[in-house]
């Protein structure tokens, strides 16, 4: 019995919690957490990057012992290995045709004469002795001796001293002994063999040097010089302040990295333990900020899940980005020296989210990522702050997606007095790495517009959040529905026009999003295309279809417009905040006209009239918008009935209905303060005033 009350009240609490989304919400910050240690823990090792043949601005020393091949080193080795080579000789090839074709011209004299038989036989060995002849090869004993040495074959080749000073050489005399000896062990024809042999040394041999083979020798003695290395122990000055760097430097350096890489144990149970210390203080460094400043993530899951994820890509941007970058480091580093990441991440959050956010993202990534990159922390983290800032000053009125090159444009040339900074730092008016930072930054920018653009469509979708882009596609008079409610119920839609610009200029006021409150007007009473004619500012003059009804029926037929409204706003697929507008914007207040009519009909008896029956389902508002949107309708709709228009009637009009609505408690849950509701009422008196400015009475023509 006590295992199944465990096991309920186990099963109520999961489902309190995941019901609550705070369960989804600890899972997301589980996952992110998992992924930033392993983020932080999976890093390579930074050291200092030179470029080659520049001047070193610091001394660097040895942070541990390490062995790198020395280049000078091994030059002397291969110098020395090549140093008792000496000359390869052969016989030209030229030579060995033209005893050739001499030899063919005496056999064919020979034969004319029969002096000679075996014509076959003479010609089958004399191909032979061509070919030994061509394969042949002359040098000196040190060379035979290196050839052996090497263990390279030396079949071919014969010990020729040559002769000293520049004369001549010619092939040696016993030469032609050890090719005889050759020919017989291929079995060939002895009467043959000396009778040719006998023509060759009448002829004069002269021996040309094999450069090609030679050269050949020579990589082939230097490739088998085994690498030399050089040890350094820790604490040696690798390079001097002022000292010009070099190769040798430059792979001093790399062999260190390598060393260190070597010392770092990530299987070791103490480093992935502080890996995942450090990723759970920032987890909780981050949630406590939000919580207290920026409570809607903390609150929404769907905001939560949003803004972990465009840290996770930038994230893995970053990642994907150094691995590249170390492919060849000697070569990327010096032209990839900073690479500009944290913008990609500014424009996603501040474009869906709010620039306030974006720079906490900012201020997290360049801490994170600064620390953890193989790259100059302190200059990277300079350059991307700089441009993160001007991309979240500048992408606060965006309102297309082109504008995003714009904004990426601001942030490329806030980039480039940094770099220039950077570079006179250094005592250096123009270098080329100069001229390639200013070239890579530009294309870092260039791809991060590339990329935002085609990610915002994909975020908004997924994530179900409306940009100011989007919402400016949705005031598209081409828009099916919005077409649609022009036509159909075009009182309504200058309804909605003129509720849309008091809306926006409320909401302005008190720094909500105007654009939003604009837009989401256009769609809030879509639900009156179903009875149309059920509305004062669709009755053209008409017969008003209310004195056919009960105040009753009447009533259920104003307020059937929310629910047919949301039910038109899901068939037509608008996004969840147009709908929540639709469902709030009268929130849970009473059909008062028709409410007194039915109590009128009672004869004034309150106690006989179901009051819910004339009230709106609601829910209230629960924002700011939703609450604007709601006193603006309200107050703009009841107006038009002033029989004289005065900022004294207006004023009280706005007092009157405002007061109203929050005696009803319609703004418990919008988080509106009374100084916002205040500038809200000053807005609305200021705008209606405009709206409705009296004319001049034009006199008649006579």
């Amino acid at each position: 019995m006590g295992d199944d009350q465990f096991r309920k009240t186990k099963k109520s609490l999961k489902s309190r919690l995941l019901t609550n989304n705070l369960g989804y919400r600890l899972l997301i910050g589980l996952f992110f957490t998992l992924c930033l240690a392993a983020f932080l823990h999976f890093r390579e090792i930074r050291v200092d990057v030179l470029e080659l043949g520049t001047t070193a601005n610091k001394y660097i020393v040895a942070q541990v012992d390490f062995d790198y091949v020395d280049p000078e080193a091994m030059i002397l080795m291969r110098q020395e290995a090549i140093q008792d080579l000496g000359k390869i000789y052969k016989i030209s090839d030229k030579q060995i045709l033209q005893a050739r074709s001499d030899l063919e011209e005496q056999w064919i004299k020979d034969q004319q004469e029969d002096k000679i038989q075996g014509v076959e036989e003479l010609y089958s060995t004399a191909d032979l002795i061509e070919r030994q002849m061509s394969q042949s090869r002359f040098t000196d004993s040190k060379t035979l001796q290196k050839l052996n040495d090497f263990k390279f074959s030396t079949t071919d080749y014969l010990l020729y001293q040559p002769p000293r000073g520049n004369g001549q050489p010619f092939v040696p005399a016993s030469y032609w002994r050890n090719l005889k000896n050759a020919l017989l062990e291929q079995r060939a024809s002895t009467r043959a063999i000396d009778s040719i042999i006998a023509f060759y040394q009448k002829l004069q041999w002269p021996l040309t040097v094999d450069s090609q083979t030679q050269a050949s020798l020579v990589r082939l003695v230097q490739k088998k010089v085994p690498e030399k290395t050089t040890k350094v122990r820790a604490g040696t000055r690798i390079i001097d302040q002022g000292e010009k760097v070099t190769p040798r430097h430059l792979l001093m350096l790399s062999a260190m990295k390598k060393a260190l890489g070597d010392t770092r144990k990530v299987t070791e149970p103490l480093p992935i333990i502080a890996s995942l210390l450090m990723a759970f203080l920032f987890s909780i460094l981050s949630s406590w900020y939000f919580y207290y400043y920026h409570p809607e993530i903390v609150r929404s899951l769907q905001i939560l899940s949003l803004l972990v994820t465009i840290v996770l890509l930038t994230l893995v941007l970053a990642k994907l980005t150094e691995l590249v970058l170390l492919l060849n480091p000697t070569t990327w580093f010096d032209l990839i020296r900073y690479p500009l990441l944290i913008p990609f991440a500014t424009i996603l959050v501040c474009t869906l989210l709010n620039s306030r956010i974006a720079l906490y993202t900012a201020a997290f990534l360049s801490i994170i990522l600064g620390v953890s990159l193989a790259l100059d922390h302190t200059r990277f983290l300079v350059i991307n702050l700089v441009t993160s800032l001007v991309v979240i000053i500048s992408a606060r009125q965006m309102r297309k997606r082109k504008e995003i090159f714009k904004v990426c444009s601001l942030a490329y040339l806030s980039a480039i007095p940094v770099l220039f900074a950077f570079s006179f730092n250094e005592n250096h008016l123009w270098t080329y790495s100069l001229g390639v930072d200013l070239l890579s930054a530009f294309l870092f920018l260039l791809l991060t517009g590339i990329i935002v653009v085609g990610l915002l469509p994909l975020l908004e979708s997924v994530f179900r959040v409306m940009t100011d882009m989007s919402l400016m596609e949705f005031m598209d008079p081409n828009n099916e529905l919005l077409r649609k409610l022009m036509i159909e119920v075009p009182g309504t839609y200058q309804h909605c026009l003129v509720l849309g610009n008091i809306a926006e200029a409320c909401a302005r006021s008190i720094g909500a999003n105007g654009l939003f409150c604009r837009v989401a007007c256009l769609y809030h009473d879509i639900g009156k295309m179903n009875n149309p004619h059920f509305f004062t500012e669709n009755q053209q003059g008409g017969v008003n279809i209310h004195q056919l009804l009960t105040p009753q029926e009447s009533a259920q037929v104003i307020i059937s417009h929310v629910t047919d409204g949301e039910m038109i706003a899901r068939k037509y697929r608008l996004p969840q905040p147009f709908i929540d507008i639709i469902r709030e914007h009268h929130g849970t207040t009473l059909v008062y006209y028709f409410y007194c009519k039915e109590v009128e009909l009672k004869g004034g008896n309150v106690d006989e009239v179901d009051e819910q029956a004339f009230r709106y389902p609601g829910p209230k508002p629960h924002s700011k918008e939703s609450a604007i949107i709601m006193i603006a309708d309200s107050i703009e709709a009841a107006s038009r009935s002033l029989e004289e228009v005065s900022e004294e009637s207006i004023r009280g009009l706005v007092d009157r209905i405002v007061d109203d609505k929050a005696d009803e408690g319609q703004f418990d849950k919008c988080q509106l303060t009374f100084e916002e509701l205040g500038i809200v009422k000053e807005t609305i008196i200021k705008t209606l005033m405009v709206t409705h400015h009296i004319r001049v009475k034009y006199p008649k023509k006579a």
